[in-house]
């Protein structure tokens, strides 16, 4: 049992950062209604922690194997509590955004690491169990954020369920210092330019699209964060291209076998988790879902992803072409995502349950192999880059989703609100910000039944029309990984990367 301890230390810790990804979906209606904010900060809380975790990682991981990576580890769970701490005595959005921002980067110091301190403390088929634990792990905490948001938030309210973080932080610190062991490569470079320039251009590509949903495409401030984003990006990749010593290198991407699982890792969180906020939206504004109950219509998808990513990691671990794992996993998420986009206006919450049990199969499937498949596909010596990379990919993933799905959720409640109701811009605002049921109490008695009807149409239209995106995004992905990953053969476990100290 004592061997084992590590894996628990690390898997507190990541099971803790990685739930904190979906665990605000289930709130964002009392955090609308404390905080009096719309749709464009909402997105912004999810956005900001995903997007610190997606933009900083390599770049912390690079100076993490500089300089320890037990120590890394250590000082991200130290700044991810003292955030939460911060995000839950936020009394303003620009304050929580602030707070979750700080917290992302304490989880991007935790998360860069995890796949080293992994590598490092177990060998052979000991690592190749520890990588599966880890991968179920990452697929069922997205899964089970909005259930654990969910009991927090009815029970506690919405800080809640930031405080919990705190005392899990405070163990899972106590267990690494005693049985995580250091290890680091003094060796290794930190790329700075790298750092900067792919954050840039991932903030700036994010808020062009978070503006573009609420502003139109054609607003100036959408193009010029569309701009800023290209330049940023052309910048990272002459930077990358120049160093000896990348933060990415850029020439992994000549493998069509590890190109192919970059594209799963976007497509994964995009397609099953991006349209979870919006739903929750749905249950608790218009279907009238206590947090619980809403946090609980997931239930499925997060038991049944943790059944499969057990039943996958034995079954089809070393039988199975994992590029064919994942592309199979990808289709399956997106047949669940269109099972869901069959919402109508007069759907119950029961609507998603069937789709959500073929999409907890996929991220099952999908989750255990994706880190040990990307290593694999990578040379010995860029195994922790590999890493890092697929890890990134699958945040920008969701922050993409969110953000673009964002601006399709609310076009289309808006369309549908139209000339229906007077000033429909306004109502559109207050229905996505989890306003509905004070749109419906304001309009007079005699009108309010029908008020209901265009409410519950203007939800059912966007959340369709996200699912079918979703769906869309997933079996695309799922073409790709098969076709770019057609080759490989089953992935065996990599050698350590780094050396111990």
């Amino acid at each position: 049992m004592r061997k084992w301890l590590p894996l628990i230390a690390i898997s507190l810790g990541t099971f803790m950062l990685l739930v904190d990804v979906t665990i605000v979906n289930v709130a964002l209606p009392d955090i609308a209604a404390d905080l009096r904010t719309g749709l464009g900060d909402l997105q912004w809380v999810i956005d900001i922690y995903a997007l610190a975790l997606a933009a900083l990682m390599l770049g912390v991981g690079s100076a993490a194997d500089r300089f320890g990576r037990k120590k890394i580890y250590l000082i991200g769970m130290v700044v991810f509590a003292l955030a939460s701490l911060g995000c839950a005595l936020a009394d303003s959005s620009g304050a929580l955004i602030t707070a979750r921002a700080i917290q992302g980067i304490g989880g991007a110091a935790m998360f860069a690491t995890t796949i080293a301190l992994i590598n490092t403390a177990y060998a052979g088929k000991d690592r190749g169990i520890a990588f599966g634990v880890w991968g179920a792990i990452n697929g069922f905490a997205a899964a089970a954020g909005p259930i654990v948001g969910g009991l927090l938030t009815e029970q506690f309210g919405w800080p809640s369920i930031f405080v919990v973080n705190i005392p899990v932080s405070v163990i899972a610190f106590v267990v690494a210092i005693r049985v995580i062991r250091e290890s680091s490569d003094p060796a290794a470079k930190i790329d700075p330019v790298g750092v900067v320039t792919f954050t840039l251009a991932a903030f700036a590509l994010t808020y062009g699209l978070i503006r573009a949903g609420e502003d139109g495409w054609t607003a100036s401030t959408a193009l010029i964060a569309f701009a800023v984003a290209a330049v940023s990006l052309v910048a990272f990749v002459a930077a990358e291209r120049m160093r000896a010593y990348p933060m990415l290198d850029l020439a992994l991407f000549k493998r069509p076998a590890f190109t192919g699982l970059m594209v799963a890792a976007l497509a994964v969180n995009l397609a099953a988790f991006s349209a979870m906020a919006f739903a929750s939206l749905w249950f608790q504004s218009v279907l009238g879902l206590g947090p619980i109950a809403a946090g609980g219509v997931f239930l499925p998808l997060s038991l049944v992803s943790l059944v499969c990513s057990i039943l996958a990691g034995r079954v089809l671990h070393d039988r199975v072409a994992p590029g064919l794992v994942i592309g199979v996993g990808l289709l399956l998420i997106g047949v669940g995502s269109a099972l869901q986009a069959m919402i109508s206006s007069d759907s119950s919450w029961t609507v998603l349950i069937p789709g959500l049990v073929v999409t907890g199969v996929g991220v099952g499937v999908v989750m255990p192999t994706l880190s040990s498949a990307a290593l694999a596909a990578a040379p010995r010596e860029r195994g922790g880059m590999a890493g890092g990379t697929v890890n990134t990919f699958r945040q920008l993933g969701l922050v993409l989703g969110i953000a673009i799905l964002g601006g399709v959720f609310a076009r289309r409640v808006e369309s549908v609100v139209g000339d229906r109701l007077p000033d429909a811009h306004k109502v559109a605002d207050m229905l996505t910000g989890g306003q509905a049921r004070a749109v419906t109490g304001s309009a007079p008695a005699e009108q309010r039944a029908a008020v209901d009807e265009i409410v519950h149409a203007a939800f059912a239209s966007g959340l369709r029309w996200s699912y079918l995106l979703c769906a869309a995004a997933a079996l695309i992905g799922g073409v790709l990984t098969i076709l770019l990953t057609r080759s490989r053969k089953p992935a065996t476990t990599p050698e350590p990367v780094g050396a111990a100290a």
